[in-house]
């Protein structure tokens, strides 16, 4: 049990811009990897909040439930629509009823995870794209930084807002000359492009509690377009072997982003805007 609260000051009306809720009462999705642990509820997520002393929260809805996002709809009025804003997975068949429904609930984006356990295959992203893009929905992208320039040309058109997660998700730690970093840099260049600081224990090879490797990246964008970054603690950590604590991934922004106007531009500021606080 982690006890220690953070050595940044936490931002008023700072936001933690990813965590998933989970549900045993859930059927889980043919597509998914797994049902997610049972203890990832509100009532716990809400102990992290207090400890972080963030207030805003968007819950992103998990691969286990594929496209049914009843769990992550509830967990949105759990926590609060005051405070709260959620990342849903539609495919493109998705009817204009169910899309405003969703938006009334705080829904402000669809998950397209390009990893195994997505629900969502590549040729679905512009239909999807094109059926949000009216409501102001973004799409959230985790896939593979090294392919980035693979998929530039697509992402590049999309008529919508993009984030990309995971501080780019790159498999394998790389350079900041690597051409999936360069065509990143590009990609936030557009201002429709976003990058969330987050999960960097997920593909570090340098480890806790620096994971300078991925750091670098993280300083990088930081230097670069701090006002397109939001940061994420990732909760429950459904990926990691050793869950990090998210204290500590907290604080990696004393050495990412080390002023404060930046933190709360990351923490408060960017996140207002792209989730519409």
């Amino acid at each position: 049990m982690h006890s220690s609260l953070p050595r940044l000051q936490t931002p008023a009306l700072a936001c933690d811009s990813n965590i998933h809720i989970y549900d045993t009462a859930m059927p889980v999705a043919p597509t998914a990897n797994g049902p997610g642990p049972a203890w990832a509820t509100v009532t716990a997520y809400r102990a992290v909040q207090v400890r972080l002393g963030t207030s805003r929260v968007v819950v992103t809805q998990p691969t286990a439930y594929g496209t049914d996002n009843t769990c992550t709809v509830a967990a949105i009025a759990a926590l609060g629509l005051a405070t709260t804003r959620g990342v849903a997975v539609v495919d493109a068949s998705v009817n204009d009823a169910e899309l405003h429904r969703l938006h009334e609930a705080g829904i402000r984006g669809v998950r397209f995870q390009m990893l195994p356990g997505g629900a969502l295959p590549w040729e679905m992203l512009e239909p999807v794209a094109a059926r949000i893009a009216g409501l102001g929905w973004h799409i959230q992208l985790q896939m593979d930084g090294r392919l980035l320039p693979d998929r530039e040309a697509l992402i590049s058109h999309l008529p919508c807002a993009v984030m990309i997660d995971h501080i780019g998700k790159f498999l394998e730690p790389v350079p900041v000359d690597h051409p999936g970093v360069k065509c990143l840099q590009r990609l936030l260049d557009r201002g429709n492009i976003w990058l969330k600081l987050a999960g960097p224990y997920e593909v570090s090879k340098s480890g806790p509690p620096h994971y300078a490797d991925v750091g670098l990246l993280a300083k990088l964008a930081v230097r670069t377009h701090p006002e397109r970054l939001v940061w994420a603690s990732n909760w429950p950590h459904v990926a990691a072997t050793v869950p990090p604590d998210d204290v500590t991934l907290l604080d990696l922004l004393l050495e990412w982003a080390p002023d404060a106007a930046t933190q709360r531009q990351i923490l408060t500021d960017n996140p207002a805007v792209l989730y519409g606080f």
